[in-house]
């Protein structure tokens, strides 16, 4: 059996995002607990996206059977990406941001559970151990420098 730790860091992950997202769907207002919650989420989630892709997708591009999920899933982490944009662009305290954190919160949701119901075991079936275990040692590798770089970066446009 394949050594699986790519798909249990990346679940982890989403793990800890679903945490974070129910924590700061219970908050109300511009209140410090909401920007806490918002800014650990917002570099959570920009790190995550960006380690992702140049492990676990940047190997699924390159296989044809693999190629249209890892393209689904890159446009939808772009798709978050804007949301998080438009989040740091609204009011807190507005009933527009808690909106749209709805919206997002549920588009992230479906993705994560897309990629842990689907996209993870197709994956796993098309790569070797050796394949995975250098996705882990990337990914790894690149999610702290990666969330060394979100905090650096808003989200949205600029980061296309």
């Amino acid at each position: 059996m394949a050594d699986v730790r790519i798909f249990d860091d990346l679940k982890r992950d989403h793990d800890r995002q679903r945490v974070l997202l129910k924590q700061l769907e219970e908050t109300h207002g511009d209140t410090a607990e909401r920007r806490d919650l918002f800014e650990k989420l917002r570099l959570e989630l920009q790190a995550h996206a960006a380690a992702e892709e140049e492990s676990l997708y940047a190997t699924m591009l390159a296989c044809p059977d693999l190629r249209d999920e890892a393209r689904h899933s890159v446009s939808e982490h772009k798709e978050i990406d804007d949301y998080l944009g438009e989040l740091v662009e609204t009011d807190m305290a507005s009933g527009a941001w808690l909106q749209k954190f709805k919206e997002m919160k549920h588009r992230y949701e479906h993705h994560i559970d897309e990629e842990e119901e689907e996209m993870f075991p197709a994956a796993a079936k098309q790569l070797s151990d050796k394949a995975e275990e250098r996705l882990a040692k990337v990914f790894e590798a690149r999610k702290p420098r990666e969330m060394a770089r979100a905090e650096e970066e808003a989200p949205g446009d600029a980061r296309e």
